[in-house]
């Protein structure tokens, strides 16, 4: 098996968070290798992609709000967001679905969005935000408020509470708001709000992942070829007759015996005339 058989085994076989992180990274590879090699055309590609605060671009580019969570500005922007993806996927995926997973991924990523674009409105500024960091806040934070006192082991610090680690998080990014990368701090706290409201429904009975699943699984169905059905032969039967057909009379035969019968009951046998008296013995010897 060479090296590319074995990535598609990979993407096939190791769940929604391989999927990602997979999507994540080649998407990062093209971007850097244009970045290198074509940087006006890397340029285009990114005004494209990424989520503008300008309310004249994000308008006219609506993808953007979900587009942006795929791009990483270097290459250790992608690899620190794709250690903290696998991390909180693992906490995440310990409670609930993949689906659920997928869904608050995606919804996460436009609420973190939806954030930095009213922020930098609020503050009269324009920028553009890449990076799926707070896609994975709104995970890291959804486990954490599930199960705050779950222990994680950590190199060189030991066993720590997940609730530690998620205010740890979320001090960081509220320290360094007005220091530098705004719009990234802002985004990344948007997607702790929205990963804390999200388990918030879940516990009072409303999943807001289901509607992205159902949008996802009917797109799936629709774009996935269809088996061919075997031809199937069938046979009419053109005797058949309607149900509503009257049942088929008696035959003359049996009609005249009952008749002559009733006659019987009736008169006696002497009021037979001579006919139906032969006519009678005659059946008799054939029975």
């Amino acid at each position: 098996m060479n090296v590319i058989d074995d990535l598609k085994m990979q993407y096939r076989t190791g769940g929604i968070t391989q999927q990602l992180i997979f999507w994540n990274v080649g998407i990062g590879l093209v971007l850097f290798i244009l970045g290198a090699f074509a940087p006006n055309f890397y340029n285009t590609v990114i005004s494209w992609i990424s989520l503008s605060s300008e309310t004249s671009e994000f308008l006219f580019k609506p993808w953007t709000f979900l587009m942006y969570a795929f791009v990483h500005a270097n290459f250790w922007h992608l690899l620190f967001n794709m250690i903290v993806l696998n991390f909180s996927s693992r906490l995440f995926l310990t409670y609930f679905t993949q689906k659920q997973f997928f869904g608050l991924y995606l919804l996460g990523s436009i609420f973190a969005g939806a954030v930095f674009v009213i922020s930098y409105f609020i503050l009269q500024d324009v920028s553009r935000l890449v990076g799926a960091s707070g896609a994975i806040m709104a995970i890291l934070i959804a486990a954490a408020t599930y199960a705050p006192f779950s222990e994680i082991r950590l190199l060189l610090i030991g066993n720590v509470k997940l609730w530690h680690i998620a205010l740890v998080l979320l001090v960081l990014d509220l320290i360094q708001v007005p220091i530098s990368n705004t719009g990234g701090h802002l985004a990344h706290l948007g997607g702790a709000l929205f990963g804390f409201l999200y388990i918030r429904l879940l516990q009072n009975g409303t999943d807001l992942s289901k509607p992205v699943s159902k949008i996802i699984d009917y797109f799936v169905t629709l774009f996935r070829p269809r088996k061919a059905t075997p031809f199937k032969k069938v046979h009419k039967n053109v005797t058949q007759q309607p149900k509503n057909q009257p049942k088929p009379h008696k035959d003359f035969t049996q009609q005249q015996i009952d008749e002559i019968l009733d006659k019987i009951s009736k008169s006696g046998y002497d009021s037979l005339t001579k006919e139906e008296k032969e006519f009678l013995f005659k059946v008799g010897k054939e029975q």
